[in-house]
């Protein structure tokens, strides 16, 4: 009985014929292509980008000592994916590549799950970046309000803490400087009391 013939690989001549209202990446050969974020979505990854950033990359407030982008192009290997955030510790990456996308993996990354990538965020590209050593992952879930953070141990993720609705967020690798909750969810204030974290069950 005859086979039917493995599907080609994806290339980057492929990812780049996708249109721009697209975001695409190659994951394990295929290519796969999805919507823009919807506003909830986008506004909890522009906020947290913002609170991140502003401590982390610029310093205000907070240590500095990273870089911090949003939505950059990683070469891995050869897989293709690109995180809602990341961040390179400057040590690692003390100026931007040339090319339009990285070959140095990110220190940690941040996926925005929705309902059209989370399947993918915690399956396909979670072990993407554990095989090529990142060490810190977050999980940002706008609809559920709540971030799980990961840390890379023995080529494995490790749940770190899980933070709920609102509350002070002090994670690693972003422990030294906590963030209010409460500001990623867009119809929400800051909150005024703190705490929020609950460890892994």
């Amino acid at each position: 009985m005859a086979q039917d013939a493995p599907a080609p690989r994806a290339t980057y001549a492929d990812l780049e014929a996708v249109p721009p209202h697209l975001v695409a990446e190659i994951i394990n050969g295929a290519l796969y292509t999805h919507p823009r974020p919807r506003p909830r979505h986008a506004h909890a990854y522009s906020r947290l980008g913002t609170l991140i950033g502003s401590k982390f990359d610029l310093g205000d407030g907070g240590p500095g000592g990273w870089v911090i982008l949003d939505e950059p192009e990683l070469h891995l290997g050869d897989d293709v994916v690109v995180p809602d955030i990341a961040g390179w510790r400057r040590e690692r990456m003390p100026r931007l590549p040339e090319e339009a996308f990285f070959t140095l993996p990110p220190d940690w990354v941040c996926e925005i799950l929705s309902p059209s990538t989370e399947r993918l965020d915690r399956t396909a590209k979670r072990d993407i970046y554990a095989r090529h050593g990142v060490g810190h992952l977050w999980l940002v879930n706008p609809e559920e309000r709540l971030i799980e953070t990961f840390a890379l141990k023995d080529a494995q993720w490790l749940l770190l803490a899980t933070y709920a609705e609102k509350g002070a967020v002090a994670a690693p690798p972003f422990d030294a400087a906590p963030f209010e909750l409460s500001l990623l969810w867009p119809d929400e204030g800051p909150a005024s009391e703190t705490g929020g974290s609950s460890p892994p069950a």
